[in-house]
Order: structure tokens, then sequence, then C-alpha cells
């Protein structure tokens, strides 16, 4: 979290540069499109583990409640 601070608009222009140099024009859009892709599965697998968590919670509630 520290690094964050230190990158500003320079030093990512240097390394959209440098992607750029090394992987070329025409493979940037299928790395964003495999980027994208694993941005939008990780979404998925995070709200997944939250319904689980929230269900097991929603479970120990209602053991709770029914116990007393």
């Amino acid at each position: 979290m520290l690094l964050l601070g230190v990158i500003g608009g320079p030093e990512i222009i240097v390394i959209l540069l440098i992607v750029l140099v090394l992987f070329g024009g025409k493979k940037i859009p299928e790395l964003m499109k495999g980027l994208g892709k694993g941005v939008k599965e990780y979404k998925k697998a995070k709200n997944s583990i939250e319904k689980e968590i929230d269900s097991i919670a929603d479970i120990s509630d209602k053991e709770k409640q029914s116990s007393h």
C-alpha cells in the first residue's frame, strides 16, 4: 500500500511504455481481455464466498435463537 502513494502520472506513463515495448501493440488488446476476464472471475469468486459466509452466519444465528 505504501508503494501506491509513490506511483504518479509520470511513473504510470513509463510503465505503459515498457509494456508497449515488451508486448507490442497487437498483444495489448489480448492482455487487456485476459485481465478483464481475470477481474470478472475474481469478483465472481469473492461474491460466492461472501454469500457462503452470510449463509453460515444466518444458520448460526438461527441456531442461537432456537436454543434460547
